[in-house]
C-alpha cells in the first residue's frame, strides 16, 4: 500500500545564505576608502583575510559563540576560589583567528611604538570585517590593542609585557601572562557611585614595596577571562591606573573575585563582570594623581573601535538585506526592483559609504598622528564627534536592515537580529553620547587654534557641495556659544556629517555630492528611502554597495 505524501510546500523564493563571500572584494567603497587612506599596499593581504571572515565556517562559529554563552565558575571542585570564566570551544576560535590577524596589536612594533605607514587603516578594515560575523569577541581585542597605548606611560611595564603581547598566537590557558604564547589585556574603571564620573571612584591602592594592593569594587569589568587588567584607584596622589594581572608575582591567584557576570542585551558572547578586588596585586602605570590622563591614551583607541564596529554592523545590515532583495520575488518583480525598496537601500548605502570613508579617515589621523600636528588635532577633535555619530546611527539603520528582510530579519535564526541587540552597546560603552559631545567641547576649549585648523580644512575639502559652507559656519559659531552645551549635540552631529563629507569627497566625489544634498542642505529624513535620488545614483549606489 503506497503510503500518503503530508508535504505540503517546497522551499522557493528564498534568499541563500549570504556567506562564503570575500568580505573585502565585494564591498567596493570599503576597498577604495583603504586606498585612499594609503592602505592599498594591502589589497591582498585585507582580500584573504575577506574571504577567510565571510565564509560559512566562521558565520558558524559566531552564532554558536552567541548561543552558548560564557560561564562564571567562582570555585572549583574542592572549594578553592578560583574565578574562571568559561567560554564555548569557538569563542576561542574566533580570538584564535583575530589574533593571528594581528587585530590585537598590529598596530604597534614589537617594542610598543606605532606602526606608521597605513598600520591603522589597514587593521581597522580586518576590524570592520570581522566585526561583520561577531562583535563580542572583538571587545578584548580592542582593549589588548588599546591597552599598549597606557601602558607607553610606564616604559619598564611596557619592555616586560610586550614580548607576549607581541605575537600573533592566542593562548586562553589559566597561567600567568608571563608564561604564555600571547596575552589579553581587559580594562575596568565604572564603579556603582559614578560611571562616566571616575574621579568619584573610591577603590584604594596602597603602597606594598615597589608594587600596590587594590581594595574595591568595579560594577563594570569587561572581559574578565583577560590575563590582566588596566583599572583606576584612589590612591596617596590620586586616581591613578595600575596594571592589575590575574596571577601575583608569587604564582597565586591574585585577589580578583568576581561576583557575577552581566547579563546584557547584546554583546553575549563576551564577559561583562562586577568585581571585587580584595587586596589585589598590581603595578603603577604611569604617576601617581594622573591616573584619567594615563588611561584615555587607552580609551581614545577604544572610541575609535566604537566606531569602526559600528559602521561594520551596519554594512553587514546592508549586504544581507541587498542580497536577500536581490533574491526575492514580490509582485512579479524581484524585490530590489521595485522602486520603493530601491529608495530604501540606496539611502541605506549612501550612509553606509559615507560612515566607511568617514572611520577610514579617522584611522589615517591615526596613522599620522605622531607626525603630524594637523591630523593629530583632527583626531583629537573628531574621534568623539564620529564615535557619536556612527554609534548612535548603527540601531536605527539595523532596525531598517531587519525590516528589508521582513519576518526573517527578526527572528534569531538569521544574524540581523544578532547585530540589532549589539548595535547600542558602542554608544553607550567608552563614553555615552553626551560625553562625546562634552568631549568635543573639550577640545576646542584646550586647542581653540588647531580645532579652528581642522574646521577650516574641513570647509576647504567640502567646498562646493551643498550646504557645506553652511553647516562650517554654523558648527563654528554654535561652538562659541556662552550656552554651547545645550545645543552641543546638533553641533556635534553636524561636524560629523560635514567630516564625513569631506572624507566621502576624497573617495567617490559624485557620492559626497549626494550625501551633502541629503543630509547638509537639507535635514535627512527619520526614516531611510525619504530622499529622492534619480536612477542613475541609485544603481550606482547598490552596485557599489554588493556587486
Amino acid at each position: 500500500m503506497t503510503q500518503p505524501s503530508f508535504a505540503t510546500h517546497e522551499v522557493f523564493n528564498q534568499s541563500p545564505p549570504f556567506e562564503d563571500v570575500d568580505l573585502f572584494a565585494v564591498d567596493r567603497p570599503l576597498v577604495e576608502a583603504v586606498k585612499a587612506n594609503g592602505g592599498a599596499v594591502a589589497e591582498r593581504e585585507l582580500s584573504e583575510f575577506g574571504k577567510h571572515w565571510g565564509s560559512a565556517a566562521m558565520a558558524d562559529r559566531g552564532r554558536a559563540a552567541n548561543e552558548n554563552t560564557p560561564k562564571l565558575r567562582t570555585f572549583d571542585a574542592k572549594g578553592n576560589r578560583r574565578d574562571q570564566v568559561e567560554f564555548h570551544p569557538v569563542y576561542h576560535e574566533l580570538m584564535a583567528h583575530s589574533a593571528h590577524a594581528g587585530v590585537h596589536n598590529s598596530t604597534w612594533t614589537a617594542d610598543g611604538k606605532p606602526a606608521g605607514d597605513a598600520a591603522e587603516v589597514i587593521r581597522a578594515a580586518k576590524f570592520y570585517m570581522a566585526a561583520q560575523v561577531e562583535t563580542g569577541h572583538l571587545c578584548p581585542i580592542t582593549m589588548t590593542r588599546a591597552s599598549v597605548g597606557a601602558l607607553a606611560m610606564q616604559p619598564d611595564l611596557l619592555a616586560r609585557v610586550m614580548p607576549v603581547l607581541s605575537t600573533k598566537s592566542y593562548d586562553p590557558r589559566f597561567v600567568p601572562w608571563s608564561e604564555k604564547r600571547g596575552m589579553t589585556l581587559g580594562m575596568g574603571m565604572t564603579e556603582k557611585q559614578g560611571g562616566t564620573d571616575v574621579r568619584a571612584n573610591m577603590t584604594r591602592a596602597e603602597r606594598d614595596g615597589d608594587a600596590y594592593r587594590i581594595t574595591g569594587h568595579k560594577w563594570f569589568m569587561s572581559a574578565p577571562m583577560c590575563d590582566a587588567f588596566l583599572v583606576l584607584a584612589q590612591a596617596d596622589a590620586g586616581l591613578t591606573c595600575f596594571f592589575m594581572p590575574r596571577f601575583a608575582p608569587d604564582g597565586s591567584v591574585n585577589a580578583i573575585q568576581f561576583q557575577r557576570l552581566k547579563d546584557k542585551l547584546g554583546n553575549r558572547s563576551n564577559a561583562s563582570s562586577e568585581v571585587e578586588f580584595v587586596g589585589a596585586y598590581a603595578e603603577r602605570v604611569g604617576e601617581e594623581g594622573k591616573g584619567i590622563r594615563t588611561i584615555i591614551q587607552m580609551v581614545q583607541l577604544t572610541r575609535q573601535d566604537c566606531a569602526i564596529a559600528s559602521v561594520g554592523l551596519m554594512r553587514s545590515g546592508l549586504a544581507h538585506a541587498l542580497h536577500h532583495a536581490r533574491h526575492r520575488s514580490v509582485f512579479q518583480k524581484h524585490l530590489a526592483d521595485q522602486p520603493l525598496m530601491q529608495a530604501v537601500l540606496s539611502d541605506m548605502a549612501l550612509h553606509v559609504e559615507a560612515s566607511t570613508a568617514l572611520v577610514m579617515r579617522l584611522c589615517r589621523a591615526f596613522d599620522r598622528t605622531p607626525h603630524d600636528a594637523a591630523e593629530a588635532a583632527y583626531m583629537r577633535l573628531l574621534t568623539p564627534a564620529i564615535k557619536y555619530w556612527t554609534c548612535k546611527s548603527a540601531p536605527s539603520f539595523l532596525y531598517e536592515a531587519m525590516e528589508c528582510l521582513g519576518g526573517n530579519g527578526y527572528v534569531e535564526d538569521g544574524i540581523l537580529a544578532r547585530h540589532y541587540r549589539e548595535s547600542p552597546v558602542n554608544a553607550i560603552w567608552e563614553g555615552s553620547g553626551n560625553v562625546m559631545c562634552l568631549d568635543v567641547l573639550r577640545a576646542l576649549s584646550r586647542e581653540p587654534e588647531a580645532a579652528m585648523a581642522v574646521m577650516q580644512s574641513l570647509a576647504a575639502e567640502t567646498k562646493g557641495l551643498p550646504g557645506a559652507g553652511e553647516a562650517a559656519t554654523f558648527v563654528g559659531k554654535t561652538f562659541l556659544r556662552a550656552d554651547g552645551e545645550r545645543v552641543a549635540r546638533l553641533a556635534v552631529e553636524k561636524l560629523a556629517l560635514l567630516a564625513a563629507a569631506a572624507a566621502l569627497n576624497g573617495v567617490s566625489s559624485r557620492h559626497a555630492e549626494l550625501f551633502a544634498a541629503t543630509r547638509l542642505a537639507a535635514n535627512h529624513a527619520s526614516m531611510y528611502g525619504a530622499v529622492e535620488l534619480d536612477s542613475g545614483d541609485i544603481r550606482a549606489l547598490l552596485a557599489r554597495a554588493l556587486p
